[in-house]
């Protein structure tokens, strides 16, 4: 593989994380959104137990570093369980929703 000296940079990432139910939400999002690079954060509850939250992590900017970003999740009791999405390049391209292949056969 060629190594090109174009430099291309991540600007969205989604991010499946597992956290203890304390620091809220909003102090996790503040604390990611003070990196550099970082534009916005959107974090969505998505389950919740006796002791732990599944939240979705969505992350946009000019210059994403994943390793500062994780190292953040990590100071506040998090970790990631999956990365979901990764957007890299000049702009943003807006999600593709491809149908499960299920959907297709009852289209059918």
């Amino acid at each position: 593989m060629a190594k090109s000296s174009k430099q291309v940079n991540v600007r969205r990432l989604v991010l499946d994380v597992l956290k203890p139910h304390q620091p809220r939400i909003d102090v996790l999002a503040i604390a990611i959104g003070e990196l550099d690079g970082v534009e916005s954060v959107n974090i969505i509850r998505a389950e919740t137990d006796s002791s732990t939250e599944g939240i979705i992590v969505t992350i946009v900017g000019g210059k994403l570093i994943f390793s500062e970003i994780e190292k953040t999740l990590r100071d506040y009791g998090s970790s990631i369980h999956s990365v979901d999405e990764v957007v890299a390049g000049e702009r943003i391209i807006d999600t593709v929703v491809i149908p499960d292949e299920e959907d297709r056969v009852n289209q059918l």
